[in-house]
């Protein structure tokens, strides 16, 4: 693997050090048909403390309607596969699901009561999540309609039409939402005024995104292999990831460690990067393994999440591999065998937990220092297309094509 150059923590980082207030006057969104910056900047912010393998059991990869359901909640009001799902972010008691119905859900995960139908879509709500204080709900759909919800009026508070949309963020700690597009470009609008900045692609889909934990800059990945880092003041890109050091398939997953240092990126080529956002260069890269059965695809990587509690990097792929690497040394601690292609990864907030979701059906929680699973979450007939867990780790939350979304909460007494 070679220097794997700095890691986290490193010294040369402006943001290391991030203290409140600093994101004051960071972010200023322009109106499409106006002059005039936006008059209220966001001020005040505190972002407060962010901070051998399985080898399956006998038939199961056959059979998943015959599987045990583990599920406290299931939730069916979708008809046709439910695309997406996410987590509210301060109570950890609401979920929002988009489905292949054009129609997205607020509800509630103690009992699956509908709180909110977020209609009006023209396609299916491939994206869906909550604000940083959960007071809103954003929806997107695959024709590129992008729509506010207020949680607790229950009312729409905004929409804007984009090309196909690829994916949506919502900034940590502001009422901004970001969009990737097939175009290339990347939107940013504050909610629900819409005033809005564009961050110019080059010429191919913005396929994957995320806002860095200090709130000033975001990561974006791009269907030629490119990563770029964007500052969300000057809207310029501060580092661009491309060429020998990048992905030779379309930027998949990305993931933004609590550093403010470190970024991971995933792509269909099969690999995996670290990218050091404050030097500029790569750190560590991964691959999945040698390619399966001729397909150039079977490799992908669709998850990666970079641990907050230990110097670990984790990569699942479709060909149903969990790598887990030890980032200062590049070297992989467990190699974690599935049944069926990896779809959805994440890290406990705290701890060694490793939560991976998957196309036959099952969510699997791995001890990360043994490589062991330690508890499998079964219920789902079909794939398992997302995936959220809460903070502490305690609830799990999936949906999948089967027309479902399940609730599985692991503090009870018999787990």
């Amino acid at each position: 693997m070679g220097d794997p150059g700095p890691v986290a923590g490193d010294g040369d980082s402006d943001d290391a050090g991030f203290a409140e207030g600093d994101i004051e006057e960071v972010i200023e969104l322009e109106g499409p048909e106006a002059d005039d910056a936006l008059a209220d900047e966001i001020d005040e912010i505190d972002l407060g403390n962010y901070g051998d393998g399985y080898q399956g059991d006998e038939g199961a990869e056959g059979d998943m309607e015959m599987m045990t359901d583990d599920a406290d909640v299931v939730f069916s009001k979708h008809i046709g596969s439910v695309f997406c799902i996410g987590l509210d972010r301060t109570t950890q008691s609401l979920a929002v699901t988009g489905g292949e119905d054009d129609k997205a859900y607020v509800w509630r995960l103690g009992d699956g009561e509908v709180l909110m139908e977020c209609g009006g879509h023209k396609d299916s709500v491939t994206c869906a999540c909550f604000s940083h204080n959960s007071a809103l709900v954003a929806t997107g759909d695959m024709g590129g309609l992008v729509k506010a919800w207020d949680v607790n009026s229950r009312e729409q508070v905004w929409e804007f039409e984009v090309s196909d949309l690829e994916w949506l963020d919502w900034h940590m700690a502001a009422p901004v939402l970001f969009a990737g597009t097939v175009d290339g470009d990347v939107w940013m609008w504050k909610v629900p005024s819409g005033d809005c900045k564009t961050f110019q692609g080059h010429g191919c889909q913005s396929t994957a995104g995320k806002v860095m934990p200090d709130g000033k800059r975001l990561s974006v990945g791009y269907e030629d292999g490119t990563v770029k880092v964007w500052d969300l003041k000057q809207g310029a890109a501060l580092h661009t990831f491309s060429g020998h050091q990048g992905h030779t398939g379309a930027v998949t997953c990305m993931d933004c460690h609590h550093d403010n240092v470190l970024v991971m990126s995933g792509a269909t080529d099969g690999t995996a990067r670290i990218w050091n956002s404050a030097a500029g260069k790569c750190v560590s890269g991964y691959t999945t393994g040698p390619e399966t059965g001729g397909d150039e695809d079977a490799n992908s990587v669709e998850a990666v999440g970079l641990s907050n509690s230990q110097p670990l990097a984790a990569v699942g792929s479709l060909n149903g591999t969990l790598g887990v690497w030890d980032i200062p040394t590049g070297v992989q601690r467990h190699k974690c065998s599935h049944p069926g292609g990896i779809v959805r990864l994440a890290w406990a907030e705290s701890g060694y937990l490793l939560y991976t979701s998957c196309l036959d059906g099952v969510t699997r929680i791995w001890d990360s220092r043994t490589g062991a699973t330690v508890q499998q979450l079964t219920g789902h007939s079909e794939e398992i297309l997302d995936m959220a867990v809460s903070r502490d780790g305690s609830v799990v939350l999936t949906s999948s094509g089967d027309n479902t979304a399940r609730v599985f909460n692991l503090q009870k007494p018999e787990r």
